[in-house]
């Protein structure tokens, strides 16, 4: 039987408050770069290709932008590709200049990096590098962009050095503006590896909650069964219906309960539950929910669902 498939139109968020989202301890890192701002020749801000509009924190551009800036759209292995020219066009609109995309993998795209970081100091006379061959760069972003991983793998490229950054799936991994980082020999580079900080200023419920899908909020300070409803939401909107075979769906699905259940079973993800009656205690099977939704999102935050660019 074919699961019954309407499109919503559209989401319901309810009352949700965004403010709540978003840890209040991000004010430390921003004062942290900003005492660091004096020692850096150029800003690498880095940002997710899915969401490459939501979410890029203003602050960046209203402390730090006094120094060149090159904005890097990671994860491009994760976002749909035909959106691009449309999306370069809107981020020019914003004054964003060339914009690089990587995936932390593909070494040509990577190494793009190092040649514009030179340019943009170049051609800025207040920053003229002429006296000296070393430069400094101080990398920022929201959380969970692949800031670390993208050090990583600048270290692998130009130095032959492993990792200097922990790399991790959740947002927060990096607390504190670290010490200076050798990402190259020739032109000599240092980099300061900073913590995500997100914007005090998120514009709407929906900006959020695009955001939490990319994982750059920890789950549960919104909730993994509204992240798991609107990436549904999301997916379907997008025509993009991987998930159903996936999950061995009959076919596309609304209704994230309906998903959820059908989810939990093929994985074996139920419990047994006691259940009062008026004849008695009786165990009953029921679908685990939290962990079908864990296993959802997940999937979509390692590509198995398909290529998704929010914005």
């Amino acid at each position: 039987m074919r699961l019954s498939f309407l499109l919503r139109r559209p989401f319901d968020f309810g009352q949700r408050d965004v403010a709540r989202w978003f840890p209040g301890h991000m004010a430390k890192g921003l004062k942290q770069m900003r005492a660091k701002l004096s020692k850096v020749d150029c800003i690498l801000e880095v940002h997710d290709a899915r969401i490459p509009l939501s979410g890029r924190n203003p602050l960046f551009k209203e402390y730090l932008g006094i120094k060149p800036h090159l904005l890097v759209l990671n994860k491009i292995d994760l976002a749909d590709p035909s959106h691009r020219k449309r999306i370069a066009t809107q981020l020019e609109k914003q004054g964003v200049g060339k914009v690089i995309y990587t995936d932390c993998i593909t070494e040509e795209n990577i190494r793009q990096i190092v040649p514009a970081i030179t340019e943009r100091i170049g051609s800025n006379p207040q920053f003229n590098r002429a006296e000296t061959t070393e430069i400094s760069i101080m990398m920022t972003g929201i959380p969970n962009v692949g800031k670390s991983s993208l050090i990583n793998a600048l270290r692998r490229i130009y130095i032959k050095k492993g990792k200097a950054s922990k790399v991790g799936g959740e947002p927060g991994i990096t607390r504190s503006v670290l010490s200076r980082i050798q990402v190259s020999e020739n032109p000599l580079i240092y980099l300061l590896d900073t913590p995500g900080v997100l914007s005090p200023r998120i514009e709407s419920v929906e900006t959020g909650m695009k955001l939490a899908i990319c994982g750059t909020i920890l789950d549960h300070l919104v909730g993994e069964d509204i992240i798991a409803d609107y990436l549904l939401y999301m997916l379907n909107q997008h025509q993009q219906h991987r998930y159903v075979a996936q999950y061995e769906l009959d076919g596309p699905c609304s209704d994230i309960e309906t998903l959820l259940k059908k989810i939990a079973i093929k994985l074996g993800k139920t419990q047994r539950v006691k259940v009062i009656t008026g004849v008695g205690n009786v165990n009953i099977t029921v679908p685990n929910y939290s962990a079908a939704a864990y296993d959802f999102i997940r999937s979509f935050r390692k590509g198995d669902l398909g290529r998704l660019t929010l914005d």
